[in-house]
């Protein structure tokens, strides 16, 4: 049997003190819904002015950072007919700038053909200082079957973030790491710069050292690694980003990075020299992209309901054919389904492509990285060049509660926890060239499982998985995935 624990890295120090619904769809106002159909069922044509909107709860955010993600705007005419649909896309659009846990549209009358907006607020806690203590082993059952629990085999430090620096959802992390690796990195995005709030920017800079390296991936499709007495990798990185977001649901983001990476010759005369694909240890390069998303769900974190759709187009390297030089083409579509009396599906599906074929090792990496994998093979890694995956999964939701906190506290008095029962399956297919061919290259893959998920604090999602594959294997594995 199977299990593994996929890593992720919480403010544990502040997790507790402030609390996040959910759920984020609401219900108006019984009163305000019976006038409102009055008004459509007397003349369809029957227009509200919106005569102020009033924002409550915002101490940090700034009050247009609320207002860009509203579908009404102060001085509007609005159809009665579609006015409780704009207030529930609003709440939703403010609610997935994931800066708070909880938001309440509240409309009210002020007179005849007339109405006021009022938003309630709740923060999150935007400031982590934490203490990092990680494996660098790809799960804890690789951690203690392969390594003996070796604690050398972890990384220490600490790690800072800030979700809303000046209060313009603007973030600021900084990371300083020590042990079996070095890590020091800063990044900062502010995505509303200009005074449309249309366009932003982001920028960082990083520098790590690796005692062990993956310079391979084995034919049983296990990654295969090199580890020196001292620090045998150094990487150093800067990016910039330009991003812009004109309407609600469309983004657009370019990207600018540059890289230089050097290994240990051992690795590339001895163990892989199609590691870089250069015949060195070193290599400086570019790396270009673009990405196009459309995001319409419900719940950004936590998705019940929408769509989401996602492409991007990357060139590596200047050239166009030898050495790092590589052009990615990735998409995704995720579609999310109510089905009424809580019951809910998803539909997930990506496909990648790479070109040329005949490329650098540290350019083929595909399933078995970050959120990338088949449910049920998550110990394998899968090296490809063209790859695509679906994931479909229905669940049912079983119960929602409040757990009660046990000390006094001005932020939090409770909870809240939701389980949702799910069954699942997956397909997908790699290709990638005969010489580098593994057991689970170039031909299709599928798995199939049942599970729970648990959704709580600041729409963190633990998701405890019971999978098997066509390997015949089967056993438990375990996820998480937070809010921020």
């Amino acid at each position: 049997s199977l299990c593994s624990f996929s890593s992720f890295s919480l403010p544990l120090l502040f997790l507790f003190f402030s609390w996040a619904n959910a759920v984020v769809a609401q219900k108006l106002p019984d009163e305000f819904l019976n006038v409102i159909n009055s008004k459509v069922a007397a003349d369809s044509n029957a227009k509200l002015f919106i005569s102020a909107i009033v924002i409550e709860g915002n101490k940090k955010t700034r009050a247009y950072i609320i207002e860009r993600e509203m579908r009404l705007k102060k001085g509007d005419s609005v159809l009665a007919s579609s006015i409780s649909e704009k207030l529930l896309l609003s709440q939703q659009l403010i609610y997935n700038t994931t800066l708070f846990t909880d938001v309440n549209l509240a409309p009210r009358f002020t007179a005849d053909a007339e109405i006021e907006v009022y938003i309630s607020l709740k923060e999150k806690w935007y400031i982590y200082p934490t203490p990092q203590f990680q494996l660098i082993d790809r799960n804890i059952n690789e951690w203690i079957k392969v390594y003996n629990a070796d604690l050398e085999r972890v990384v220490y430090g600490a790690k800072f973030a800030h979700y809303n620096l000046s209060g313009r959802r603007d973030q600021l992390k900084v990371t300083v790491l020590n042990g079996y690796t070095r890590n020091f990195s800063f990044t900062y995005s502010a995505p509303y710069s200009n005074g449309n709030l249309t366009e932003g920017f982001s920028v960082g800079m990083g520098y790590t050292q690796n005692r062990e390296i993956t310079y391979k991936t084995s034919t049983d499709n296990s990654p295969l690694r090199f580890r020196g007495d001292d620090f045998i990798r150094q990487n150093f990185s800067a990016s910039l980003g330009y991003n812009m977001r004109k309407g609600f649901y469309r983004r657009h983001t370019f990207s600018l990075g540059f890289s230089y990476s050097k290994v240990d010759d051992s690795v590339t005369k001895h163990y892989n020299p199609q590691y870089f694909n250069n015949g060195k240890n070193n290599l400086a390069y570019t790396d270009l992209a673009y990405n196009y998303q459309y995001i319409n769900t419900n719940n950004i974190n936590y998705p019940l309901t929408g769509k989401l759709f996602s492409l991007t187009v990357a060139k590596r390297g200047l050239g166009l054919r030898g050495g790092i030089n590589m052009l990615s083409i990735d998409a995704d579509f995720n579609k999310f389904y109510a089905h009424g009396k809580k019951w809910f599906s998803t539909i997930q599906s990506h496909v990648r492509l790479k070109a040329p074929f005949s490329d650098a090792f540290i350019n083929q990496s595909a399933m078995g990285y970050g959120e990338l994998y088949l449910q049920g093979l998550e110990n394998y890694v899968i090296d490809a060049m063209l790859m695509g995956l679906a994931k479909y999964s229905l669940k049912r939701k079983l119960i929602s509660f409040n757990i009660p906190v046990p000390f006094k506290n001005k932020l939090v008095s409770k909870i809240p926890v939701t389980l949702f029962a799910k069954t699942f399956t997956n397909v997908g297919f790699s290709y990638i060239q005969k010489e580098f061919e593994t057991l689970l290259n170039n031909r299709l893959l599928y798995t199939a499982g049942v599970g729970i998920d648990i959704l709580t604090l600041y729409d963190l999602n633990f998701r405890v998985e019971y999978s098997f594959n066509q390997l015949g294997e089967k056993g438990i594995f375990l996820h998480a995935k937070g809010g921020f």
